[in-house]
């Protein structure tokens, strides 16, 4: 596919229902370099999410039938939401793991939600069936090309912002927003696929040369906790290792607690743990730029359990 007419389409498509996200440049966090990062958490339901969502609703027509979408909490608080602001009905399945703040956030949307015991395979399972018995249209959390679309018009957006980074370090769940990233600088930055090392689909699957299923846990697993990688992502992230441009590593969840801390404790940054992996990989060690490297951090989610203001 030529993926940057397609996400330069979607950013049309979307401006105007989503947020421009702010950028934040400087030292800290004990690295002795400067990194830039973007505040990708501070979108609308507090995850890059909205964007593939609105530009997938854009994009195709929606029937009576309406939508639906499975989801670890974060793609199905954007789905409701995107879909109340374009007047659709939606329904949303979500596992028990997405924790109540998350199912929390889908509720207020006015979604109709269905929690269902297990992990999100097993959510997306009760999705595929209610998709075939009403015709609802599916809106698939990271493989499908209007989302990946979608969320490339975060890099497109951070590019137009002046961004300078020579390697942009993103957190993976099932791989919408890396394959976004992948899809949008086509081999022009080095991209540094972070998850952490129990739910690290798209590290196992570049070992193995083939998407394979995964066990899920953690604490970053209601947000990054695909147990399989989509395939438009690893199809691209593939060619990207093959080049020397994509890096895949995974980082502990004392890592990811830590790079947490730190973001609340040195900028006030309120992040879920899954908005911290990208940075948890600098913090930990687990990837050390060159000398004179310019390195950015995508903060991807804010959606916090339990919600330190309830």
């Amino acid at each position: 596919m030529d993926w940057k007419p397609e996400i330069n389409a979607a950013q049309a498509r979307i401006t105007g229902h989503i947020q421009v996200t702010p950028v934040m440049q400087g030292n800290g966090f004990g690295l002795g370099y400067p990194i830039e990062m973007k505040l990708e958490h501070m979108q609308h339901t507090g995850s890059f999410k909205a964007r593939g969502a609105f530009n997938t609703l854009l994009s195709q027509k929606v029937q009576a039938s309406g939508l639906v979408a499975a989801s670890g909490g974060n793609h199905g608080a954007a789905v409701g939401y995107a879909a109340h602001k374009l007047g659709h009905k939606a329904r949303i399945y979500v596992p028990e793991m997405a924790g109540p703040a998350k199912i929390s956030l889908i509720r207020d949307s006015g979604a109709d939600l269905q929690v269902v015991p297990g992990a999100y395979a097993n959510a997306l399972e009760q999705a595929q069936v209610y998709e075939q018995e009403t015709g609802a249209m599916q809106v698939h959390a990271y493989d499908a090309p209007g989302t990946v679309a979608g969320q490339g018009t975060c890099f497109a957006e951070w590019q137009a912002q002046g961004l300078a980074a020579d390697t942009v370090i993103i957190a993976v769940g099932g791989g919408g927003l890396i394959a976004g990233a992948m899809a949008w600088f086509q081999g022009g930055k080095k991209i540094i696929a972070v998850e952490p090392e129990t739910s690290c689909a798209l590290n196992a699957a570049l070992a193995a040369g083939t998407p394979r299923d995964v066990e899920v846990s953690g604490v970053a697993a209601n947000a990054l906790g695909a147990r399989r990688i989509g395939s438009i992502c690893f199809d691209l992230a593939q060619q990207h290792s093959q080049t020397g441009t994509l890096t895949s590593l995974t980082v502990n969840d004392a890592a990811i607690t830590a790079a947490q801390t730190a973001l609340w404790r040195e900028r006030r940054l309120l992040v879920e743990p899954a908005g911290a992996t990208a940075l948890a990989a600098l913090t930990s060690g687990a990837y050390q730029p060159e000398p004179g490297e310019k390195v950015a951090v995508l903060l991807c989610g804010g959606n916090i359990a339990p919600d330190p203001l309830a």
